[in-house]
């Protein structure tokens, strides 16, 4: 795991496989504002496929986070053809044949920590990039 993600105490993880409904099984916070990232789990190796976030910070310094938090974020976000992840990600995994994903999620703005979700979120993506020349592939674009 990136080092620049150690200082968020806020965090956790959970799996998922197609046989899982995406909005059972995922723990992330209703009301978190933070990043996620998403593995392909073949045993004991993991591939980082993507990199989101959720919250923005206003120009006064307040949080401006959507409702469902990190939650939301990853069950319902759009993704493949603007589809609900709860919805497109057993589509993709089928079509990739993965059979497990690992999600973790880290909470970067809250009491404790000021972190900016994207500029944590593009630091991950600019050290993935760095190591990989490219973004993790469920990315489609920073």
């Amino acid at each position: 795991m990136y080092k620049e993600l150690k200082k968020f105490k806020s965090t956790n993880h959970f799996n998922y496989t197609t046989d899982d409904q995406l909005d059972q099984v995922c723990n992330a916070p209703e009301l978190g504002a933070g990043i996620f990232l998403v593995f392909d789990v073949k045993g004991e190796e993991k591939t980082l496929l993507m990199v989101g976030s959720t919250g923005t910070v206003q120009n006064n310094g307040d949080l401006k986070a959507k409702n469902g938090g990190l939650f939301d974020k990853i069950v319902n976000g759009s993704q493949f053809k603007k589809s609900a992840r709860k919805f497109s990600w057993p589509t993709q995994m089928k079509k990739e044949e993965i059979t497990a994903l690992e999600v973790h999620w880290f909470e970067t703005f809250n009491v404790k920590n000021k972190s900016i979700p994207t500029f944590v979120e593009a630091q991950i993506l600019q050290l993935f990039f760095e190591e990989n020349n490219c973004l993790p592939k469920w990315n489609v674009a920073f």
